[in-house]
This record gives C-alpha cells, structure tokens and sequence, in this order.
C-alpha cells in the first residue's frame, strides 16, 4: 500500500477546490425566494403551477446547469432543481443509463 502524506498546503488547497465546487449554490436566485416553492406536494393540477413557476425561478439563475447536474449526480428525488421536475430527472437518469449500457456493450462487441 502506498503511504500517502498530505502537506497542510495540500490540505488547504483541497479545501478550497472543495469550497469551490459548492460555490454555485451561493450565486442561486432560489436562495432568495421561499424553499417550499421547490417542492409542490404532487404533481398533478394546481401543483403542476407550482412546478412551473419554479422552473421560471430556475430559468433566470446563472448557475441553473450546475445545480441540474448537482441534482442528477447526488439522485435527489424530491423537487425542482436546475429546472427540472422530479420525473424530468428521472427521464434524464434512465437516458443517461441507455446510454451507458450501449457504450458498454460496444466496448465489448
């Protein structure tokens, strides 16, 4: 096993690529309007209003795509995020599975 040593250099530096890639949520038009409009209680009728007003929030924030992709890559499952709904999500995650298999498949053919 190779015997790993990190300077406080290192360290220092690793915790400020690690502040960095949170640096997004701190540029998001969403902090400035109440949470609950991100998680409608379902997704049918009045509340499909609620997901759309959401996305409209979403479509005026600079750092849209990064919190989108946040979303994708941490699974979350409930509310909007980088403009997309719950089961845009979910439609983007099985795709991006497809993908992935036929790559893998091809790789091997």
């Amino acid at each position: 096993m190779k015997d790993i040593r990190l300077t406080i250099d290192d360290v220092q530096r690793l915790r400020q690529q690690s502040e960095g890639a949170e640096d997004w949520r701190h540029q998001a038009v969403c902090r400035e309007v109440e949470p609950e409009l991100f998680f409608p209680a379902g997704s049918t009728g009045q509340h499909l209003l609620q997901i759309e007003e959401a996305k409209t929030v979403c479509r005026r924030c600079p750092v849209m795509q990064h919190c989108g992709e946040w979303a994708l890559t941490t699974r979350m499952q409930d509310g909007v995020w980088g403009g997309m709904s719950e089961a845009e999500r979910t439609t983007v995650l099985r795709h991006r599975a497809r993908l992935a298999a036929k790559a893998r498949k091809a790789a091997t053919s």
